[in-house]
């Protein structure tokens, strides 16, 4: 398990599970970010803040804070 702020460009990855405050689980749980959900690392800005990703066909864009949040397993 890894954090999804760990990852660099072009992994794929599985979400497990988002930590954090009510207020920001359910952002990035109505972003898509929820148990299950495939994600792909688009690219980082320098210091990983902020990064995209891919998630559900979207593209989103997560601050480095956000991204620590969201617990994820590496798909090979």
């Amino acid at each position: 398990m890894r954090r999804l702020h760990e990852l660099k460009p072009g992994t794929k990855a599985i979400v497990l599970d988002v930590e954090g405050n009510t207020t920001l689980k359910r952002k990035l749980l109505g972003m898509g970010l929820t148990r299950g959900a495939e994600v792909r690392i688009v690219r980082n800005a320098p210091l990983k803040d902020p990064m995209e990703i891919e998630v559900r066909r979207y593209r989103l864009t997560l601050r480095k804070a956000e991204a620590e949040k969201v617990i994820v397993e590496v798909r090979e």
